[in-house]
């Protein structure tokens, strides 16, 4: 992936300022909103644990993101539980962090995965190193060299928290399906496992902003495409498009 130059002697620094109040733990993850592909994104998990950018098929199906084929991968990843995870393939969507005029795209490959997960998206170090981002659980923010200077993305607190509640939920669910399923019942009985839940996304976990447009990254290659939104200025849209067919 290339990355456009930036200066490399700017500084990117965090102040005790820059705190967050109202934190629920002392050890929230760093859980933001991001535009990706022009969908307003909540429950993203920012990982720099994560040698992979993974996008879950519950908000990629959200999406309907039909038109931009997914990529066939002939590997496999281990989920939390240690369990092997087959992708359902990859794609390349843009992502965007920051706001006018300190933002950021960059068009990055992400795994299609189903687990069950309290997140729609998780954002490791291939986006880390693409925005050559600076994380700071702390002061929970995540920062990035823009042309203007630093653009910064703050968490989402209260997401953080609800992420933490209903990932201890699907863990104790989870247990209980081994449970159930030991014992020889039918796990998917409803009134077998008292207390399941299933995820229901708000409509503001996933959400188009506005009408989406097909860009070709490559002329004439109809497999390599991805959407930005129609209401751009003409000078951002031409930007993007031009940061997008550098990656």
């Amino acid at each position: 992936m290339e990355v456009d130059p930036v200066e490399d002697t700017l500084l990117i620094q965090f102040g005790q300022e820059e705190q967050q109040e109202h934190r629920t733990l002392d050890n929230d993850a760093l859980v933001i909103r991001a535009l990706l592909a022009n969908y307003e994104v909540g429950r993203v998990f920012i990982d720099s644990g994560s040698s992979t950018d993974i996008l879950f098929g519950e908000a990629y199906d959200q999406m309907q993101l039909g038109d931009v084929p997914l990529d066939k991968v002939d590997t496999f990843i281990y989920g939390f539980a240690g369990e092997i995870v087959h992708p359902r393939g990859m794609i390349s969507l843009p992502l965007t962090l920051g706001t006018t005029p300190l933002w950021r795209t960059y068009l990055l490959k992400f795994l299609v995965v189903d687990i069950p997960l309290a997140y729609n998206v998780i954002l490791g170090r291939p986006m880390l190193n693409a925005f050559r981002a600076v994380i700071s659980t702390y002061h929970m923010k995540v920062k990035f060299p823009v042309d203007e200077g630093v653009g910064e993305v703050r968490a989402d607190i209260l997401q953080a928290c609800k992420c933490y509640i209903e990932a201890i939920k699907k863990g104790k669910n989870r247990v209980l399906d081994k449970t159930v399923e030991g014992n020889g019942h039918n796990k998917q009985g409803k009134d077998q496992i008292p207390g399941l839940e299933i995820k229901k996304d708000s409509p503001d976990n996933v959400q188009p902003v506005e009408e989406l447009h097909t860009i070709k990254l490559i002329p004439g290659n109809i497999e390599k495409v991805t959407k930005i939104g129609s209401k751009m200025k003409d000078t951002t849209r031409e930007e993007t498009i031009n940061r997008l067919h550098k990656n």
